[in-house]
């Protein structure tokens, strides 16, 4: 599934209180044996869950909220850096909350948009909210890329998501690029960014195909949008696809994504070599075809 369909389907109705479930026709005696039946799963009092539902929304809905932050995101597919915490939502003035059962979960208890929600989840604005105050900024922009990327949000949606965060928040807002295709881009670009030298993003070039980055007209920057091969048909073409570059004057590398998202110093570093050892290479091979015509 697209990430479009995977959010149209997680937020789909999917936990019912008990009141949900007498409107639809079900008496006190078919809600019993719907659940010995295994057809729906109870949940906390008055939370009922068709089966199967994921160990992360039970939880959510066991302690009293609502999936939300990461989680959420990571749920429906969007770009997360790092998810080892649960995140639950959990509305302001809510009773019988219950304690988590693991250390690794994390109670937002931030004021409620008012934005329409379903019973298991967070609406995607407070998500998006949480996960900006909850990660690191580079993490947080490459998150903002993913949603803007994948069509969830307009850009005016995620501006409207911005006003009800501190104003120190905002600067995020002008690093954000909707041509990213992954976490890994995100990261890239930013540490493009950092060394201060000229990239153009998702650039077309003949016989060879899009590549991710042309940095200074000459040098190409593929990124792994995972950290493991993809399968040997994918490592023929990108081969066949550097050779292309090569004879038309390009050079390619391609960082591996647990570099890019984990080793950031070190490949800030090798790139940074890589232009400062061959850019005036090729600057004066440029200078000399401008002074040829």
């Amino acid at each position: 599934m697209t990430v479009r369909q995977r959010t149209a389907r997680f937020y789909a109705v999917t936990v019912f209180s008990r009141a949900d479930l007498v409107a639809s026709g079900m008496t006190s005696r078919d809600i019993v044996r719907a659940v010995e039946g295994g057809r729906l799963r109870r949940l906390r009092r008055d939370r009922y869950a068709i089966e199967p539902v994921s160990s992360e929304v039970a939880e959510a809905v066991r302690i009293g909220g609502r999936l939300s932050c990461v989680s959420l995101l990571v749920e429906i597919g969007v770009f997360v850096h790092l998810r080892g915490v649960l995140h639950v939502h959990v509305r302001p003035g809510s009773s019988r909350v219950r304690p988590p059962r693991s250390k690794h979960t994390l109670l937002h208890w931030n004021t409620w948009s008012g934005d329409p929600e379903p019973l298991h989840a967070a609406s995607l604005g407070d998500a998006l909210m949480q996960a900006v105050r909850c990660q690191q900024p580079r993490a947080a922009v490459a998150t903002l890329d993913s949603i803007l990327h994948h069509g969830l949000m307009t850009g005016e949606e995620v501006a409207r998501v911005f006003e009800r965060l501190p104003v120190r928040f905002r600067i995020l807002l002008t690093l954000v690029d909707w041509s990213a295709e992954s976490g890994p881009e995100t990261f890239m670009r930013l540490i493009l960014r950092t060394l201060g030298i000229a990239y153009e993003t998702q650039v077309a070039i003949d016989g060879v195909g899009r590549v991710d980055f042309l940095v200074e007209g000459w040098l190409i920057i593929e990124c792994d949008s995972r950290e493991f091969h993809e399968g040997w048909e994918k490592q023929v073409d990108d081969r066949r696809r550097d050779l292309a570059a090569a004879t038309k004057g390009y050079i390619t590398i391609r960082p591996l994504a647990s570099d890019i998202l984990r080793r950031d110093s070190a490949l800030r570093e090798a790139v940074d070599a890589v232009v400062q050892s061959l850019g005036p290479h090729f600057r004066n091979a440029a200078r000399a075809q401008l002074l040829k015509k």
